[in-house]
């Protein structure tokens, strides 16, 4: 059987899978849809947690950017992992005892101002927009090379089973099929690891094959990582980071952008009661931490296997003929997502560090050019291939990326059309409209969304990874600081927290265009990119755009507590109900208010 049929076999199966769960678990009210009725065993959410969180940029892009910069890009995993303790720790169980479907419904509610709300509505918009064009480029990658069509054609293939599943289930739907996906996603990343760690450490659990001895050198793995490299021009794989200011930053603009995803948040509505919301969030780190455990490991045996490709007999070496290339790399060219170009005509595929620092080296061994381009994101996809693992080990990470990519932008869309249609037309424009009536606005708007996610999926700002850190950063400007304050502070009243969301969102978004380098050229639909310096140490010293998150909540918090320092204090029912969610008394059901 052919490797295509192969595919064709996991992916199709997964995905009837998914639509039959959607089928049967069809929303029939607006509470199925929003909330899947409130009644969702606190395990299978956290099952559905996980996979709502693991995202395309979990499963095929982190394991890549940690393969490519090695422990300078291991922010992702601590950030993304802190964030969500930060979000099970200070959040979600409050939130879920305040009892509102939708993070703009606490914030409106909370700040008591229809004007918070539109506001918190526009803020999770742009952050959840921005989000799921990392999860659509994501499918696009995943099918491009698993069904032997373009990206483009993968990204309108992610939206039609997209829009088939989550629009027909709402969140009931979602539910139950990221329940089915999260086992789909998990078995997938694993197994491969498995096998990888066998083959080059021994050891079958990836985890402790990372710092174990490889064997066909006999060095600690991560030692000849180091000393493969190394002998590119690169910096160490281990090598430890320069601009540490950033680097904490960063980490903390992924935990407090984790911590206000708003997709993620609604999760905890899905269970009957406070308790099990604090149970779901519990089981859900459970179940993230399988994969994230793992990840470096595929990441570094991963960029290991790609280096003894090419440089068979080692870095020092002639490296392979591009016409010897092996077959894996043939069929990932076809995606556009690897390309070779043969800079000093000798046929073989030179790869190293193309930088003035390595010059002199690189023309001592005849190299006029790093010649192969290799994107992050098909790493832990091709790795199977890489390794030469058997034609169902690759099949099933392909439905396993596919199912990691689906299951975020399913949870994503839902947000965004929750938004719409509970929070906009319900709560400021038609108060009046019946349930039907919401239960179409939310099918419809979701249905937009997809149709725009795809569009913006086809033309994205950065590979999946660096799309997804912006809408984090966003998040953690915009949306975390108000939960933050809505919770643990009664004197912070509407002024002050929409001067907060206000000031954290534009210094955020303002800084990240200007600073990165994107700007919309009136009149065509391209970004152009110019280069900029950062701020406090120039380019690559100062703060990237990623990390500014974290200043922009800052901004938030303090242009919040100063508005409310000047203005009056919020009215006495408000701060009992702030009160009255922070008590443990009665946290085994939701506030009626």
């Amino acid at each position: 059987m052919s490797q295509f049929a192969i595919n064709l076999i996991f992916v199709g199966g997964s995905f009837a899978l998914y639509i039959a769960i959607a089928i049967w678990a069809r929303a029939g009210t607006t509470k199925e849809f929003y909330v899947a009725g409130g009644g969702v065993n606190p395990v299978m959410n956290g099952m559905a947690t996980a996979a709502d969180w693991m995202s395309a940029a979990s499963f095929i892009s982190m394991a890549g950017l940690i393969a490519a910069g090695g422990y300078a890009n291991s922010t992702f995993l601590m950030g993304w992992t802190g964030g969500y303790v930060l979000l099970a720790m200070l959040l979600a169980p409050y939130l879920r005892k305040f009892g509102k479907f939708t993070v703009p419904d606490f914030i409106g509610d909370r700040f008591y101002s229809t004007g918070a709300r539109l506001v918190a509505v526009a803020c999770l918009i742009i952050a959840s927009v921005t989000y799921v064009i990392g999860q659509m480029t994501g499918a696009g990658v995943a099918f491009s090379r698993f069904l032997e069509v373009s990206s483009d054609m993968g990204l309108i293939i992610a939206a039609v089973i997209v829009f088939l599943y989550a629009v027909m289930g709402g969140m009931k739907g979602i539910t139950y099929t990221q329940v089915a996906q999260y086992v789909v996603l998990i078995i997938a990343y694993t197994i491969p690891a498995v096998f990888i760690s066998l083959q080059l450490t021994g050891n079958f659990l990836p985890p402790l094959g990372l710092f174990g001895t490889h064997i066909e050198s006999g060095m600690p793995l991560l030692a000849k990582l180091d000393m493969v490299v190394r002998e590119l021009g690169f910096q160490d794989y281990t090598a430890d980071v320069d601009n540490k200011l950033n680097m904490v930053l960063f980490t903390l603009s992924l935990m407090i952008g984790t911590a206000g995803l708003p997709h993620v948040i609604i999760r905890f509505f899905t269970v009957p009661k406070v308790a099990d919301a604090r149970w779901s969030a519990g089981w859900a780190l459970v179940f993230i931490a399988l994969l994230y455990l793992t990840a470096p490991a595929v990441a570094s045996m991963a960029r290991l296997n790609l280096m003894n490709t090419i440089y068979p007999a080692g870095p020092t070496a002639d490296a392979i003929q591009y016409a010897e290339r092996p077959d894996w790399m043939k069929t990932w060219e076809t995606t556009g997502l690897i390309s070779f170009q043969d800079k000093n005509g000798d046929g073989r595929i030179q790869v190293y560090n193309d930088t003035p620092a390595f010059a002199e080296k690189a023309a001592e061994r005849g190299w006029n050019g790093n010649e192969l381009t290799v994107n992050n994101d098909i790493l832990v996809l091709a790795n199977p291939e890489i390794a030469n693992l058997p034609g169902w080990v690759i099949g099933l990470i392909a439905a396993g990326g596919l199912a990691a990519a689906l299951s975020t932008a399913a949870g994503l869309l839902l947000a965004i059309s929750s938004a719409i249609s509970h929070d906009l037309i319900k709560g400021s424009l038609k108060p009046d409209i019946s349930e039907k009536g919401e239960l179409r606005a939310a099918r419809i708007s979701m249905g937009v969304a997809i149709v725009i996610a795809t569009w913006l999926g086809m033309n994205p700002p950065g590979f999946a990874a660096q799309t997804v850190a912006l809408a984090f950063g966003i998040a953690a400007a915009s949306i975390f600081p108000a939960l933050m304050m809505g919770i643990f502070s009664k004197r912070v009243n509407n002024k002050g927290a929409i001067a907060g969301m206000l000031a954290g969102l534009i210094s955020t978004c303002v800084y990240i265009f200007l600073y990165l380098g994107w700007f919309f050229i009136p009149g065509t639909a391209t970004f152009a990119n110019i280069p900029a310096n950062w701020l406090f140490g120039g380019t690559g010293y100062g703060i990237s755009p990623l990390s500014f998150g974290a200043v922009g909540a800052m901004i938030n918090f303090a242009v919040a507590f100063a508005v409310s320092a000047m203005t009056e204090a919020p009215p006495q029912r408000i701060q009992d109900l702030v009160e009255s969610v922070r008590s443990p008394r009665g946290a085994g059901q939701a506030i009626d208010h």
